[in-house]
Formats: C-alpha cells, sequence, structure tokens
C-alpha cells in the first residue's frame, strides 16, 4: 500500500508540479521506481550458504577478488589447480569464499568445481593408511601441501587419492573436510 501511495504522489508531483505532460509524468513515475528498485537492491546483502561448504579450483589460475564482479581489483592470483576453498556466502555468479591461510574474497563460480579436494596441511609428513583406524597400515606418506581427491569421510579420517597413491588420512591434517561431517 505504501509503495501505491508513493507512485499516487509521484504522479500528483509530476503532473501538476510544473504542468507537465503525461509523457514526462510516466518517465518521472519510472525513474523514482527504478530509483527505488535500485536502493532495495543495494541494500540487499549477499545470501549467505546454509551451511558453508568446500569447492575447488577448476583450473590453474584463478583470480580472488575484493568485491562481486569483475570491475573489482584483483585481491589474490592462485596458481593451484585443484585447491579447495570453503565458500561462506553467493552472489549472483560469484562465490565469497575463504582459502586455508584465512584469506575472504570474491571467486566467479565459473572458476570453481564441485569436486571434494583436501590439502595436507601441518609441518610434517602424514601417513597414508591402508583402513580407517589409526593401527591400519601405512601405504605411503603425503607432504603438506599435497592436493588430493576426496574418496569419501569417516569420523576420524577421510580417503583421499592422490597421483600415486591411495588411502586414509586423519581428518585433523587435512583442509576441506568440516568436522564430524561425513559423506
Amino acid at each position: 500500500m505504501r509503495f501505491n501511495k508513493r507512485l499516487l504522489r509521484a504522479f500528483a508531483s509530476a503532473y501538476n508540479g510544473n504542468g507537465d505532460s503525461r509523457v514526462s509524468c510516466v518517465a518521472s513515475i519510472i525513474r523514482k521506481a527504478g530509483f527505488a528498485f535500485a536502493l532495495v537492491l543495494a541494500a540487499a546483502p549477499a545470501s549467505s550458504a546454509d551451511d558453508p561448504y568446500f569447492v575447488s579450483f577448476k583450473d590453474a589460475k584463478t583470480y580472488m577478488r575484493e568485491g562481486p564482479s569483475d570491475k573489482h581489483r584483483i585481491k589474490w592470483v592462485y596458481h593451484r589447480k585443484g585447491l579447495p576453498v570453503e565458500v561462506l556466502s553467493s552472489f549472483e555468479v560469484w562465490r565469497r569464499v575463504r582459502d586455508m591461510d584465512g584469506e575472504i574474497g570474491w571467486i566467479h563460480m565459473a572458476l570453481l568445481s564441485r569436486e571434494r579436494t583436501a590439502l595436507v596441511i601441518g609441518t610434517r609428513d602424514v601417513a597414508i593408511r591402508e583402513g580407517e583406524n589409526a593401527d591400519s597400515d601405512v601405504l605411503a606418506e603425503a607432504q603438506p601441501g599435497a592436493i588430493g581427491r576426496i574418496e569419501n569421510c569417516g569420523m576420524r579420517a577421510c580417503e583421499v587419492e592422490f597421483d600415486t597413491a591411495k588411502g586414509w588420512i586423519e581428518r585433523s591434517r587435512l583442509w576441506g573436510v568440516h568436522a564430524g561431517k561425513k559423506f
């Protein structure tokens, strides 16, 4: 009801104010309504993800920007295909993400993949085990910074596939999975 009263006021002021014609009156209404619509869009926040989720970089070169458009400055250029990032919110085709160092910025969704990957974190190599249990046989070791594709996750460990090995790694040594979430 309020919006209609505003339109009527705009119509009356445009038509009666200076004796404008009906065409300029309609143009005035459209201008005022367009301005109000633009204000509503500008005030609308980016939608937040129900639960933050992880995605990975689709290409070897990915740009993080300060805001959700190509007009915003590039904040970081990443050179790691498959690097996982956490999606915090979205705005149209842009995703607000956080990387493993806590940097937050915007990345176009065309540069992201839903493929689940994990980055090995820590300061020393981690065991890749045959099974989810900590007493399972060690098949290989992964260095910090290695990126692998997540096959599935249990409560304590995730099965990760690397180029040369596949096995289970404890969750605390992986960036790219949320604590307690199985898949």
